[in-house]
């Protein structure tokens, strides 16, 4: 792999930014199908283990990256005609009541209405740590699903974990089998398509796949999530056609803006966000640092793995701009 200087020097101060800034753990860059800066780190060592490198075949944690990946199982269901988005969603705890109007558009929006405190630290209220890890950890889907109607469906945007679980509650249940049957969707729908073979879906007690936060894979596969959507849903399959995944326009469906994040100042999709600054990305970002933004007009996909704190992430962001301008110019 050759890169120039510019982008060399970007990755170096990437991968060996100050300790305070938190690590870079991978950092890949796809541009025209070819891989044009890749590197690794490591994890840092700490009282369960010592620090452990990471290379090209490490799985490595999507967290909420796996909610795009939530937005890709639907749209498979949606080609098949299994699933429609604007039809009720298939909630059967809902039927007979107020929540009984939710779509499966508006739990793809973000907009359910349904209450959810989106906190990822132990403050006064978080539905999230009480779905992953406290009293909604048996059945993460029937918790965020029973939690009250604030708003009117489809009228309030608010970012929720608990909403992509109640999803893929909706598709484990059309996919039937339980977890063997959901993975087995999962492999052979999405991710061996999409050359994804390291992928590792979990799975919450009650059988149904934690997408809001829970795929494992290399950054070599995340690269090739992103490059998915970079294709409208076609992978080269070496046919003139390609074999399509995903159904035409899925990618254009994704990048649809429902709202704008007042803290960062990204645009919000249908479980993707946008990067204002490039008109047709579609971006999957996750805590503590995890991205993957699919920018078409420069037909590259960046991906970046990491541990960053919240506090900092507005630099993380700052050099993934710059490696995105380095990586256009090489």
């Amino acid at each position: 792999m050759t890169v120039t200087s510019g982008l060399d020097a970007e990755l170096d101060a990437l991968v060996g930014r100050p300790g305070e800034e938190g690590c870079t753990l991978a950092v890949i860059v796809v541009r025209g199908g070819a891989v044009v800066a890749e590197r690794y780190g490591t994890v840092p060592a700490n009282v369960f283990h010592d620090a452990q490198p990471v290379d090209a075949a490490t799985p490595l944690a999507s967290w909420s990256t796996a909610k795009s990946i939530t937005q890709a199982a639907v749209g498979v269901l949606v080609g098949d005609g299994v699933l429609d988005v604007d039809a009720p969603a298939a909630v059967p705890a809902w039927a007979g009541t107020e929540k009984a109007s939710i779509t499966l558009l508006d739990l793809l929006e973000m907009r359910p209405g349904l209450r959810f405190v989106e906190d990822y630290v132990d403050g006064e209220t978080s539905h999230c740590l009480d779905m992953l890890f406290g009293d909604g950890a048996a059945d993460h889907a029937a918790y965020a699903a029973a939690l009250p109607l604030d708003h009117a469906p489809g009228t309030v945007w608010n970012y929720s974990s608990g909403t992509t679980n109640i999803i893929c509650r909706i598709i484990g249940d059309a996919v039937g089998g339980g977890v063997e049957g959901m993975r087995t969707f999962l492999a052979e729908r999405l991710f061996e398509p999409a050359g994804m073979t390291s992928a590792a879906p979990s799975f919450d007690a009650a059988g149904t796949w934690v997408g809001s936060s829970y795929v494992h894979a290399t950054a070599r596969d995340f690269a090739r999530f992103g490059e998915l959507y970079l294709h409208d849903g076609v992978v080269d399959d070496g046919t003139a056609r390609g074999h399509r995944v995903l159904p035409a326009g899925w990618a254009d469906h994704a990048r649809r803006q429902i709202a704008t994040d007042p803290e960062s100042g990204f645009g919000y999709g249908r479980h993707w966000w946008t990067w204002p600054e490039h008109p047709r990305s579609v971006a999957a970002h996750g805590y503590e640092g995890q991205y993957i933004v699919v920018l078409p007009e420069l037909d590259m996909v960046l991906v970046h793995l990491g541990k960053t704190d919240a506090a900092v992430r507005s630099l993380l962001v700052d050099r993934l701009r710059r490696l995105i301008v380095a990586a256009a110019s090489n």
